[in-house]
């Protein structure tokens, strides 16, 4: 707990599917002795990629923490490092990591440059703040381009890339970097697995480029700093290797640069500059802004939390992993000391927490700590009733951090247990994965008696089947993906009413609402002011008395509970605004299930008065073909209503970015394969919901009525 703040650095390190971020990881961990043999993603050994899906696979699912030291200068450094998945079906999971980090290394391929994966990846990266530097790995790679992958940095994320390094060859020829800071080349012994490094002068043939590369890097540097601007006017030699240290730090903490490393994490080139790197150009916590948050009794009242021991604690939970011993919450320190066995508050939910026991993870295994400081990333047990988002703190002083928000699942499917001992097995399963997974969900049907569940892509689903069925032991038989659409409305509707009424003997029902319906996003709820919640917004303007007070949240209920179960077809009511402007009650018959209820009727009225319309996932592909095949691909995309927004080349590649239904993708990878002789690759993403054609429309609400 007595670290340094400012040695440690919690960073994690993402980029798109197949860049190399586990090897890179393993590598560190391999370099910072905490590994003692080299795991390979290919080999299925890998340390971080330690589920069983993640080795047969060859990619990362979840997330792993891990805390290894790093000695740079003599100072030993503190590193808590996180690998995160780059198949787009687990954002989610790259989404929480950054929540939580000071900074990032974004990996790219030395061939392929920035690709979809990264795009997505660098944008949640740029609304967490989160700084970063950027290693060009795969420089080993045949056709790799230095060059090119820099470039791309500038031209397709809009970043400010600065090279400190180039690499000396590329392909097979790959043999070690040039610093440009020091002008020293450094050759990497393949044998010792990169442990052993010469360094030795610029190769002559390499002189002319290394010298206008160092130019422009301290030209860009200088820039971040007024005062070296000036002195660099006036006399250029006289900037020295820590001044520009110093000045690309402040840049890369201000967001301002991003500087670019390169290698082969592979060949076990290039990684220890990268710590390196971590050390001298990414933050401490102390150098992040103070961790903003509210009152959990006043949420109008701000409040925030210095990166400190000294302040009363805080902690966000980032992720939940079922263990056998107990379930492990991983949380960050923020702020104050936490104790092994102390009591804690979560706001969110008014519940009281202990933390019995504190570990700091490496992969699977841990250390038992005694106690936990500010900055600090690692896993408690003991938190009962806490999942990803929630704050935890200190119970005399409350705060609730900013939360964070999860993406709507676009593709579901049913599943049904065998027997009745699988359905209960069931029920228990998909509430541990539902703590695990923010993106996943899952409902029962009462009309089908089905689950269904929900997640984020085919693959997604695919892996939860496999952990249910494999690691949880519950017998479940599935159905095909079904793509997950939204109900919207065309246009408003006035003056819409809903009345229930009903008389059994004694005391009757009765109540009687009448409200207006119009379209209505976020970001005017945002700009009104309006609470909106599950994409619906609900506003009480009764005036006069003509509905009591006390019938008006169950009004709201009935409005939102329709609307979440769908009206003309049963997919959620989303983008609306519903105003209650009049109605009636009466003193004896009126209760709270007749409000509700009416509330409900309305509702139903003022969506059929203004039209209803589905929408439907539309997602980004980006489809990476040899020429021969474009014809071919961009044919194929057309029949599936696809729409081409951009074509690029790169190189003899055709890099094809298009926007297309999901209803119309299931399967396309195969497809896609068959197109190009198994040559063509793509990644897709969630881009937006948008309304379907109109006998589209038909034959899913008839499916759905059916």
């Amino acid at each position: 707990m007595g670290t340094d703040l400012s040695k440690i650095r919690n960073i994690g390190i993402a980029a798109h599917i197949d860049a190399g971020k586990t090897t890179v990881t393993e590598r560190i961990l391999f370099y910072t002795g905490k590994n003692y043999k080299l795991g390979e993603v290919h080999e299925g050994t890998a340390t971080m990629d330690f589920l069983q899906e993640e080795q047969e696979r060859g990619i990362t699912i979840q997330s792993a923490a891990t805390t290894c030291p790093w000695s740079k200068d003599g100072v030993e450094y503190k590193v808590n490092l996180i690998d995160t998945p780059g198949h787009v079906d687990f954002t989610i999971e790259v989404e929480r990591s950054l929540r939580v980090l000071d900074g990032a290394v974004a990996v790219f391929d030395g061939k392929e440059g920035v690709e979809a994966q990264s795009e997505t990846v660098w944008r949640q990266a740029d609304r967490y703040k989160v700084p970063r530097l950027c290693f060009i790995n795969k420089m080993d790679k045949l056709g790799a381009d230095f060059e090119f992958s820099f470039k791309s940095i500038r031209k397709r994320l809009g970043a400010n890339p600065i090279a400190v390094q180039l690499p000396i060859g590329h392909g097979n020829d790959l043999e070690g970097i040039i610093d440009l800071l020091t002008m020293k080349a450094y050759f990497y012994d393949i044998d010792s697995q990169g442990a052993v490094v010469t360094e030795k002068e610029v190769p002559e043939q390499m002189a002319d480029k290394a010298n206008e590369w160092r130019r422009e890097m301290i030209e860009r540097a200088v820039e971040l700093d007024d005062d070296l601007m000036e002195r660099y006017l006036e006399d250029e030699s006289s900037i020295t290797v820590d001044e520009i240290k110093k000045a690309l730090r402040k840049g890369t903490i201000a967001l301002q640069c991003n500087p670019v490393f390169c290698g082969s994490a592979l060949k076990n080139i290039g990684v220890q500059r990268v710590l390196d790197g971590v050390i001298d150009y990414l933050p401490n916590p102390q150098q992040v802004p103070e961790v903003q948050g509210t009152d959990p009794r006043d949420k109008e009242k701000k409040l925030s939390r210095k990166h400190s021991n000294e302040d009363p604690f805080s902690a966000l939970v980032f992720k939940v992993v079922s263990d056998t011993h107990g379930d492990l919450t991983y949380v960050r320190v923020y702020s104050g000391v936490l104790k092994k066995g102390t009591r804690l508050l979560n706001p969110v939910n008014g519940k009281r927490e202990i933390a019995s026991r504190i570990f700091e993870m490496h992969a699977k295994d841990r250390v038992a700590l005694d106690e936990v400081g500010a900055g600090n990333i690692v896993a408690v047990v003991g938190i009962k009733d806490s999942i990803t988002g929630d704050t935890l703190c200190d119970s005399d002083n409350p705060i609730v951090l900013e939360r964070m928000d999860f993406p709507e699942p676009v593709i579901s499917m049913s599943i049904e247990p065998n027997t009745a001992d699988d359905k209960r097995k069931l029920s228990e399963a998909l509430v541990t994965i539902r703590r695990e997974d923010p993106s996943f969900r899952s409902e029962y049907n009462d009309e089908t008696g089905q689950t269904i569940i929900s997640g984020m892509g085919e693959l997604h689903l695919e892996i939860i089947k496999n952990k249910l069925v494999r690691d949880m032991k519950v017998g479940v038989e599935v159905g095909q993906p079904r793509v997950s659409y939204r109900e919207a409305i065309a246009g408003s509707a006035t003056g819409c009413r809903g009345i229930f009424k009903k008389q059994t003997g004694g005391r009757g029902q009765f109540g009687d609402c009448t409200v207006n319906i119009e379209p209505y996003s976020k970001e005017q709820a945002e700009a009104d002011g309006l609470k909106y919640t599950d994409n619906v917004a609900f506003v009480n303007a009764i005036v006069g008395g003509a509905i009591p007070k006390e019938f008006i949240p169950s009004i709201e209920y009935g409005v939102r509970m329709t609307a979440k179960s769908g009206v003309s077809a049963a997919y959620p009511l989303i983008d609306i605004k519903v105003t209650l402007t009049d109605g009636k009650y009466h003193d004896v018959d009126s209760s709270q299930v007749a409000f509700e209820q009416a509330g409900r009727l309305a509702l139903i009225e003022a969506v059929h008065k203004a039209k209803s319309i589905l929408l439907e996932p539309i997602m980004k592909v980006v489809i990476l073909t040899p020429e021969d095949y474009f014809g071919n691909v961009t044919g194929d995309l057309a029949s599936r209503r696809g729409m081409i927004l951009e074509q690029e080349d790169r190189n003899n590649i055709k890099v094809i970015t298009a926007e297309v239904p999901l209803s119309e993708m299931f399967g396309y990878t195969t497809v896609l394969r068959g197109l190009s002789q198994g040559r063509a690759s793509n990644s897709m993403e969630f881009a937006k919901y948008a309304p379907m054609p109109m006998n589209l429309q038909k034959e899913v609400m008839a499916a759905s009525a059916g």
